[in-house]
């Protein structure tokens, strides 16, 4: 089968031929569809390993495909796989790091429990580029943070792939929502239904008082880390109020958390495939947001380019540099 394949890590992605995966047991066989791209992607290629999470995720052995977001269509299941049949149109977090082989490929064997039906109302090119992002956002509003009506959150980069998903999923649980982004990406944040904040001109002190009555938001979801987690903890309430990173990598003075007796809480979105625990509630995360996007509370935006596997490493380029709107997928078949 063809694949977009690292072959040196600091190098771009080449097309090339490998042998076409098998379902295990406890594995599906899927014909990809699509692959979405996630800047994780690119600290993985790099030629220095990134710190965090990358650093973990690394491929084990090259030549390696990477893409950890999938969607597809069911080939053939493995020994002792219930659920899914040939045919079924399936998306997931499945592989892309460690020793799992990626998405950037026409084929794909995976662990059956990562993976769940396709929303119906969105195409697998739409489905390809949920997974990642949505399950970081669930895993953080829902397990950690458990975001409920009548609150008021805050996503930092609203706008961005974590956090356009993450507003939609707070609107959807009846939270009052707000989000900071540059003056660019404010009309965005706008119609995914946040009450936008321009960080570069307004100071924490500011959107605190202007949003708040300066008691501090409930819920601060950080997708960017560094200062922005560190300019979380005074803008959280006090007591109750909950700050959750998807980049709490580093060192940071919990100080002004401590002093509200508020709570902090961290996710790796990577670890069950890393581990291999875990790894049934990813597939039920993606089922209920399956259930979102069918009943029209949550779409993914994607960007308008179109990339294939001829032109992956263009995909990686583009998503580098800085000038994407929205999720960058690549056609796979």
């Amino acid at each position: 089968m063809r694949a977009a394949l690292l072959e040196e890590f600091g190098s771009p992605l080449t097309l090339g031929e490998i042998e076409k995966p098998v379902a295990g047991p406890g594995e599906v066989l899927v014909r990809v569809a699509a692959s979405g791209v996630n800047p994780l992607d690119l600290k993985l290629t790099a030629a220095t390993a990134a710190r965090g999470g990358a650093t973990q995720g690394r491929p084990t052995r090259l030549p390696a495909v990477l893409g950890m977001d999938l969607a597809g269509v069911v080939e053939e299941i493995g020994a002792g796989v219930t659920g899914f049949s040939p045919g079924d149109e399936v998306y997931g977090l499945t592989g892309g790091i460690g020793d799992l082989q990626g998405s950037l490929a026409e084929y794909a064997a995976v662990d059956a429990t990562l993976l769940a039906r396709k929303p119906e109302a969105v195409s697998l090119r739409e489905s390809a580029a949920l997974p990642l992002v949505a399950i970081t956002a669930w895993e953080a509003l829902v397990d950690r943070a458990h975001v409920d009506a009548g609150q008021k959150v805050l996503v930092h980069a609203g706008a961005g792939g974590v956090g356009h998903v993450a507003v939609q999923i707070a609107r959807a649980r009846g939270a009052e929502v707000f989000a900071t982004g540059s003056a660019c990406k404010l009309a965005v944040i706008e119609r995914l239904g946040a009450t936008p904040i321009d960080y570069t001109t307004t100071p924490v002190e500011e959107y605190v008082t202007q949003h708040t009555g300066g008691e501090g938001f409930d819920v601060i979801l950080d997708t960017v880390g560094g200062t922005t987690l560190d300019a979380s903890f005074p803008a959280v309430r006090t007591y109750t109020g909950h700050v959750v990173s998807v980049l709490g990598w580093g060192a940071h003075d919990l100080t002004p958390l401590s002093l509200r007796g508020s709570t902090y809480s961290g996710v790796f979105t990577l670890a069950p495939m890393l581990t291999g625990r875990g790894r049934t509630h990813h597939g039920e995360i993606l089922r209920d947001v399956a259930a979102l996007v069918d009943t029209g509370a949550l779409r993914p935006v994607l960007d308008s380019r179109r990339f294939t596997l001829e032109t992956a490493a263009d995909a990686h380029a583009a998503m580098g540099s800085g000038t994407v709107a929205g999720k960058v997928v690549v056609d796979v078949s």
